[in-house]
Formats: structure tokens, sequence, C-alpha cells
């Protein structure tokens, strides 16, 4: 029987890359998606027609029950989870000034109630020895203006991985968090100006944003054999940038 992985937020940017690397990889892999059904089944069709194992589930991670048929309906198809990726997130901006609870409040609700549901699912069905994987954010060290929401939900999700690393003492299950810097995707690149997406390319040592195969490669080694030993730690994939 094959591995298996989950990969919240997966039809669209880093999440599809995730799930065509760790198709690669040799897991089956579901691709979890929150709306977009059409480029969802697109990321199951590229698996399959490279000979990988998929299928599309649709929940919203902030959702407790869909999160929970999530996880019952990748047992159902596969029998086993080894490897959950939490990779769904959103990124309004909003000043603090402004006192905009309704941006705050969905903020945390799909990045850091999130990342909880499916951190407490991953811990109740995934098998030993498996990877729980979650996504911060290299952003939580430069404290821009207007990401106030963002940064305070992906700071949460940072505190809850060392704990839930201890809660899972003696099962041989891993508990990380990757946590990219600029990187090249359309949630990323929606709203910035040519000039602004150039300065934040430089602001690395290595001068490029970083591209979704990137982050996609540093989860594959977490998923996989050699990262084995890396337990409860943040790793920032971010080329140099904080």
């Amino acid at each position: 029987m094959a591995k298996t992985a989950i990969i919240t937020g997966a039809s669209r940017g880093i999440g599809r890359t995730v799930a065509k690397r760790l198709a690669k990889d040799g897991f089956a892999v579901v691709i979890n998606y929150a709306g977009n059904a059409a480029a969802a089944e697109e990321a199951v069709a590229e698996i399959r027609a490279a000979d990988g194992d998929a299928i599309a589930i649709k929940a919203d991670v902030a959702n407790p029950d869909d999160v929970k048929q999530l996880f019952a309906k990748t047992i159902e198809a596969f029998g086993r989870i080894d490897v959950v990726v939490n990779n769904a997130g959103i990124m309004p901006l909003s000043p603090i000034s402004k006192g905009d609870v309704e941006t705050f409040d969905k903020t945390i609700a799909t990045n850091l109630r999130g990342t909880f549901l499916v951190m407490s699912q991953a811990a109740q069905h995934i098998a030993e020895g498996g990877r729980i994987i979650v996504f911060s954010s290299s952003v939580l060290a430069k404290s821009f203006p207007t990401y106030g929401p963002y940064i305070a939900s992906k700071a949460g999700v940072e505190g809850l991985v060392p704990v839930l690393a201890n809660e899972l003492r003696g099962s041989n299950i891993t508990v990380n968090a990757v946590a990219p810097g600029p990187t090249g995707t359309d949630l990323f690149l929606n709203g910035k100006s040519p000039e602004q997406i150039a300065q934040l390319s430089k602001l690395a040592p290595l001068e490029r944003l970083g591209q979704p195969e990137d982050i996609a490669n540093v989860v594959s080694f977490l998923a996989g054999p050699d990262g084995a030993w890396v337990n409860a730690q943040i790793l920032r994939a971010n080329g140099g940038f904080a």
C-alpha cells in the first residue's frame, strides 16, 4: 500500500506544486480545496498523467466538520495517512489602526484555526512515523505595515508546532513548519506593482523571489526519509530574506 499525503489548499500555488512533488516522490496524494473544483481536478489530472495517484476532496479548513470529513474520506480512499501538509491560507492586508475586525477574524479563522483543526485531526489519524507539516511565513521577522492579521495568524501557527511535537512524544511522528519568504505565486503577486515585486525580489541575499518548487523541495525533505530527525522546527525557506 502506497503512503498517502494530504495537502490542504492544493488546487493552486505552492500547495499544488507540493502535491505534484509528493506524488513524484511516490505518495498517493489528496488535493484539498475550498472552492475551486476545476483547478483541483486539473491538478489531479496532471498528477495522474505523470503516473501518480491523486484525488480531490473539498473541505474548508476553518470548518471542524469539513476537516473531519477530509480525513475520513482520505482513509476511506487510501486506507492510511502518512503525511499531512497544511498549506491552505489567505493574506488580506489591513492596517491595525483601521480596526478591521472582519478581516482579522477571517484571517485567523483560515490560517490559525484551520491549522489547529488540521493538526488535531492529523494527530488523531496519522500513521506511526508520520509527518505533520504546516505553513508559517518568513514575513514574521519583517513586521511590514498592513500585515498585522496575517502575522498574528502565523505567529500562532509557530506556537502550536512545538506543543504538538511534545504531545506526540513516543509516537515517532514529527511536527514542523515551513516558513517561505516572498514566493512567486498568485497569492503573493496579486495587487503588487512591478516595482514592488522587483523591490521584494532584492530583499534576500540571493536576489530573487522564491519559486513554488523551492518550497516543495523543503516539504519533500521533511516528508521523506532524510527528514526523520527534524522535529519541532520552523524551516525558513527564504533565500536569506530574514
